[in-house]
């Protein structure tokens, strides 16, 4: 997928500074609140242990899965931080919905902000005045909600997205750009379970703050605005499936709105509003948090998703025709999981033609990107097989036949196809193909391959 010409600005850090937010830190020494981090922890880790009892027989929403970890953080999932996170249907309603407008001339002062039990969005319009709209508990809904915050009220904690092939590079350590309470979802309770997404998430103190700087509107007695880097959401055409095709990346608002992309990510000026569309996610919803981006999976969309087993049942396929190395004429394995391992059985592929072989040493040069393939004689970059094994990224439960270029993820034909289609945004101006299960950009055009084996030769 092309950048846009020359190089794009940089992205705004979301330190949460004043600058375009009131500070936090001030309003919870009004409200005379201590820091999260120790009175919430233990309650935090009681809480869990209640929750996973409770989940084996709760109602499934949907998924969460970040893009780029193929069913595993590199360093393992642990607690609210993993490569997946599963909405149950909570014991008790955590939703809420805004009831009420207040126009005040000192949001400090306000008592809907002093109140630590009371929800709200707080829209500085001035020194002088700020609007703040009231949220209600909302008995027909449950909340979730994502940021880079390990702070309490934040149930799935997402970091930057390094690509596959620069995580072994120290440099690439940088501030973030998502912000620690990037957006909330909020699930009705009753069937069919509507799920919408909203930007901005609550913090410690139950409220959102739009500094004066910050991007918002009131008119006609509505205000809303949008967050520093914004939430951005795609949703495919036919859903997602083996027709499925990308679409049109939007914005969403802090109350829910949709719209057209700003000039760029940080740009203070709104685009213009989408009446035909709306926030409701649907099966394969993409949500960009600028530095991280997911795929939101329906219960339903998931029955029809290929299982760990099946997947693995492919591969067994695919071993069951014996394929061989052309040149150590050795069997090759597909692995049915990925692993560091090398032997003689580890296949390989050729990206510029396809030929799968085993490790050799025939037509190599010093430049590992310039091997020579034995069958046809197609010079080109010679890389590991993997397996793309998080099935929620799966459009349909094909065999896997084709992979990605350059780091050789396989999945099924219709699964390659319909991401290398897909622009994901990169930066504060760029969006680029990559790979799903590894977030490295796509090569070449089309940007995968298609796997030709040399089986069933007995």
């Amino acid at each position: 997928m092309p950048l846009p010409p020359g190089s794009p600005p940089p992205l705004p850090q979301n330190t949460d500074n004043p600058s375009d937010s009131e500070s936090r830190e001030d309003l919870k020494k009004t409200k005379g609140e201590k820091s999260p981090r120790n009175s919430h922890h233990n309650q935090r880790n009681s809480k869990l242990g209640q929750e996973n009892s409770q989940k084996s027989t709760a109602l499934r929403f949907g998924e969460l899965v970040i893009i780029g970890y193929n069913g595993m953080l590199p360093n393992g999932d642990k607690g609210r931080r993993r490569s997946k996170f599963t909405l149950f249907k909570r014991v008790a309603a955590n939703g809420v919905k805004p009831v009420k407008h207040h126009i005040v001339k000192n949001p400090q002062q306000s008592e809907l902000i002093q109140n630590s039990h009371q929800h709200s969005v707080s829209y500085t319009l001035s020194r002088s005045q700020a609007v703040i709209v009231q949220y209600d508990h909302d008995p027909d809904t449950d909340m979730f909600q994502i940021g880079r915050s390990s702070e309490d009220p934040i149930d799935f904690v997402v970091m930057d997205t390094v690509p596959g092939d620069q995580r072994g590079d120290s440099l690439v350590a940088q501030q973030s750009t998502i912000s620690r309470f990037a957006c909330r979802i909020i699930v009705d309770r009753n069937f069919p379970h509507t799920a919408r997404i909203f930007a901005a998430g609550f913090d410690v103190a139950k409220n959102i703050f739009l500094g004066e700087k910050a991007t918002k509107w009131y008119s006609e007695g509505e205000i809303d605005g949008l967050t520093t880097n914004g939430v951005l959401i795609m949703h495919p055409v036919n859903g997602f499936s083996k027709d499925s095709k990308p679409s049109i990346w939007r914005e969403v608002s802090v109350d829910g709105g949709i719209y057209a992309l700003r000039e760029s990510r940080s740009t203070p000026q709104k685009s213009s509003l989408v009446k035909t569309e709306t926030n409701v996610l649907q099966d394969g919803t993409l949500i960009d948090l600028c530095g991280a981006t997911l795929i939101w999976r329906s219960a339903t969309g998931l029955l029809s998703a290929p299982s760990r087993r099946e997947l693995e049942h492919k591969i067994e396929e695919i071993n069951a025709g014996r394929p061989q190395c052309p040149v150590g004429l050795n069997t090759l394995v597909l692995p049915s999981k990925n692993t560091i391992s090398e032997s003689e059985k580890t296949p390989y592929v050729y990206l510029n033609c396809g030929h799968v072989h085993g490790q050799h040493s025939w037509g190599k040069g010093e430049d590992t990107n310039a091997c020579t393939c034995p069958m046809c004689r197609k010079t080109g970059p010679f890389v590991k097989l993997q397996l793309g094994q998080e099935t929620s990224l799966y459009v349909d439960n094909e065999v896997p036949t084709h992979c990605f270029c350059p780091c050789g993820h396989m999945a099924s034909e219709k699964t390659i196809k319909y991401w290398s289609l897909i622009p994901i945004p990169h930066g504060c101006l760029g969006f680029r193909a990559a790979c799903p299960f590894c977030a490295t950009p796509l090569t070449g055009d089309p940007g995968w391959v298609k796997l030709i084996f040399q089986d069933h030769v007995d």
